[in-house]
């Protein structure tokens, strides 16, 4: 036993300097996903105001026009510095925030499920209603499109839009905020290396 566990710390020791690797993993992950967000975003400015301010199809929010501009900043500004690996701690913030808001303001009604899957244990009532749809559309266009074509790409699916991938999202930041931007792997290790160890 005692043969195991030490070659189990030289493992372990060995491995050590590549520490760095599970956050550069992780930034390089998150970034084209809020550097994609932002954009969209931003090239649909006006869209963005009135979903963020509308309390009838929106999310209601006071003040839409500094709200959207400052989740457009997090999510662009956020995403480059997620991949240089700059003030790594510092951003995770505000996109966390970021992403609880898109959570429990969006995405709550809908369940955890982002993709509708009437086979999981998380299926709520929502997702379960879906596989008819699904069979539906699918009947309707193998009847009246080219069906192989149109799925030769992947299988149709139906959007449950979901706190899945927000969640997984917050989560991810959450460890990165407590890992910082990575040893060797970020310029916060080199600017600050105190400040990611």
């Amino acid at each position: 036993m005692q043969a195991l566990v030490r070659l189990w710390q030289q493992f372990f020791s060995a491995t050590t300097a590549l520490e760095g690797l599970a956050p550069l993993a992780m930034r390089l992950y998150l970034a084209p996903v809020f550097i994609q967000a932002g954009w969209n975003k931003l090239g649909h400015f006006s869209d963005t105001v009135a979903w963020f301010g509308n309390p009838d199809w929106g999310l209601g929010l006071p003040l839409p026009a500094l709200m959207a501009t400052l989740a457009i900043g997090a999510e662009l500004v956020g995403g480059v510095l997620l991949i240089l690996g700059l003030f790594t701690r510092l951003i995770c913030i505000p996109l966390m925030v970021t992403m609880l808001v898109a959570a429990f303001a969006v995405h709550w009604d809908n369940g955890w499920l982002a993709i509708a899957d009437p086979s999981s244990w998380l299926a709520n009532e929502q997702v379960m209603a879906s596989a008819e749809k699904l069979e539906r559309a699918k009947g309707i266009l193998q009847e009246h499109g080219n069906y192989d074509w149109l799925t030769s790409s992947g299988n149709f699916v139906i959007l449950n839009n979901g706190i899945e991938f927000s969640i997984t999202y917050f989560v991810m930041l959450l460890a990165l905020y407590f890992m910082g931007g990575g040893r060797f792997t970020s310029l916060d290790h080199f600017l600050a290396p105190k400040a990611t160890q």
